[in-house]
């Protein structure tokens, strides 16, 4: 039997279609919270920030059982893709990605809030007073300005959903070439003893971990001399 099967290969490809995925995701929708949150006066920044890191302070299994109830036949969500005809989220591919993009968010949405933050209100100014618009002055000034913490908000997102287990387990379950992810399979796999396998992809699992980390330590000093 090959030291890495063909079921593990299926979960490498299925976790790294999930994490592109939710990155990509997580870039698009933390772009604007982000800037407003390190913009905005409003008395509502603390709340929105506070719900943000949720994720970083409570269990996974907490915030997987509540976006399952959430997204189950009696919930919210679940009613409202019910009614568009889109079924059910809960144990299929599109509420891994839910459950993803939400367990990731302060991993995308606090590195562009620093670095939307770190650049000051100086270089939009100096555009407001050639003329530049708002939209003119956040795409041609602001988001070239913070691009350290897109990059550092893309590497996290990304990691963090490669590593993630309880969210998944509980919004995904354990279905082959669906929802099971590598941490799923690594569990299965020493669930059934299988020291070997679970030994070759925790490994993986490991150098992967410590090459983000190596990454990230990389692009500090570069984001602060910005």
């Amino acid at each position: 039997m090959p030291v890495i099967s063909p079921e593990d290969w299926a979960a490498i490809r299925l976790t790294l279609e999930l994490a592109s995925l939710t990155t990509a995701l997580l870039l698009v929708l933390c772009t604007p919270l982000a800037w407003w949150l390190a913009r905005t006066p409003s008395r509502w920044r603390a709340p929105v920030g506070a719900v943000v890191a949720l994720p970083l302070v409570l269990p996974p299994t907490v915030i997987g059982f509540y976006l399952l109830v959430m997204m189950g036949p009696s919930g919210p969500v679940g009613q409202f893709t019910q009614a568009l005809g889109w079924g059910r989220l809960p144990f299929t591919f599109g509420g891994l990605l839910v459950g993803s993009v939400v367990y990731s968010l302060p991993f995308a949405v606090q590195p562009l809030q620093r670095a939307f933050e770190s650049m000051g209100t100086r270089p939009l100014e100096v555009a407001a007073s050639l003329g530049a618009g708002p939209l003119d002055r956040f795409f041609s000034v602001a988001l070239p300005l913070a691009r350290p913490g897109f990059v550092t908000a893309a590497v996290l997102s990304f990691a963090h959903t490669v590593g993630e287990f309880g969210v998944v387990l509980m919004i995904g379950g354990n279905i082959p070439g669906q929802t099971r992810v590598v941490s799923v399979q690594i569990y299965d796999h020493v669930e059934a003893m299988e020291y070997t396998h679970a030994h070759w992809l925790s490994g993986g699992m490991l150098v992967f971990a410590f090459v983000v980390l190596v990454l990230l330590h990389w692009l500090q000093p570069k984001e602060r001399l910005q």
